[in-house]
């Protein structure tokens, strides 16, 4: 496996490299969500590149970039067990460099939900992410379905500045209690650990509704919040959220499979956790 830190490094490694190529971008910190992109793209392509690269732009003012985990060396020991052939991890000024000043807006898609309350995210994240597709020029690239807004902006982006590669949702992977992985969970004090499966019970009890024939979508999200409610360590909810797998629109009914996902973000003092699931 090679570790390459700047751009012309990186152009010179690809160029020999076997095709396809699947990429699975992250910012570090992996966890078992992480591996099962990597084993996905392990399996579906001749050459595998990870990114480890924690995006500042994607970052808001109240949120503190400087404590977000990150472990290098435990990171590169686990993508060389799984198989990746190189891995890319540049510096915050090799991808920003001074002068830098272009940014991909993903318009509406990017300011609901998520957006509103981390505003200017996505257009961090579709910057940084355009700038990986057109450094590694992947045939695939790999993203956990947890992030259920953001594949949806990346496969927007995807669609209409005609990428021509191939975006591929790996299911979330969840602890045995059912939540999801996430490298935010370390922020977690062990109790609120304890008490963090709320939220896919939350999920949980709106895809029950769902398949017993529910399909107010009013409903799906005030049954969401009322589970969350009765845990006491939910400081605060965001957002529940019935809405097109697409476009992200809200909903009033939901009616076809495969068509509708429910979401929820909340907050456990400072630590902010979201999750979704897909109504099929």
């Amino acid at each position: 496996m090679r570790v390459v830190t700047s751009i012309p490094n990186l152009s010179t490694r690809l160029d020999s490299l076997p095709r396809p190529l699947g990429l699975v971008p992250t910012m570090g910190a992996l966890h078992d969500g992480h591996l099962a992109l990597v084993k996905r793209a392990r399996r579906e392509n001749q050459t595998v590149v990870a990114t480890i690269f924690v995006n500042p732009t994607q970052f808001g003012s109240q949120e503190d970039l400087s404590k977000y985990p990150r472990d290098r060396e435990r990171d590169l020991d686990m993508l060389r067990e799984h198989g990746v052939d190189v891995v890319f991890a540049p510096g915050a000024d090799e991808m920003y460099p001074p002068g830098f000043d272009t940014w991909v807006d993903v318009g509406v898609l990017g300011d609901r939900l998520e957006g509103v309350h981390r505003p200017g995210h996505f257009r961090g994240v579709a910057t940084v992410v355009a700038k990986l597709f057109s450094l590694v020029r992947p045939d695939r690239a790999y993203f956990g379905q947890k992030d259920g807004q953001q594949l949806a902006v990346i496969r927007r982006l995807v669609r209409d500045l005609n990428l021509g590669l191939e975006i591929v949702a790996v299911p979330t992977v969840r602890d045995p209690d059912g939540l999801a992985k996430s490298s935010r969970n370390a922020y977690l004090t062990s109790s609120q650990r304890q008490a963090a499966p709320v939220v896919y019970r939350a999920l949980c009890r709106a895809e029950s509704l769902w398949s017993s024939g529910v399909r107010d979508a009013e409903r799906l999200r005030a049954e969401m919040k009322a589970v969350l409610e009765t845990e006491p360590l939910v400081e605060s909810i965001d957002y529940t959220s019935v809405a097109d797998v697409e476009s992200m629109d809200e909903l009033d009914q939901v009616q076809l499979s495969g068509k509708a996902m429910v979401l929820v973000a909340v907050r456990f003092g400072s630590t902010r956790l979201i999750d979704n699931v897909i109504l099929e």
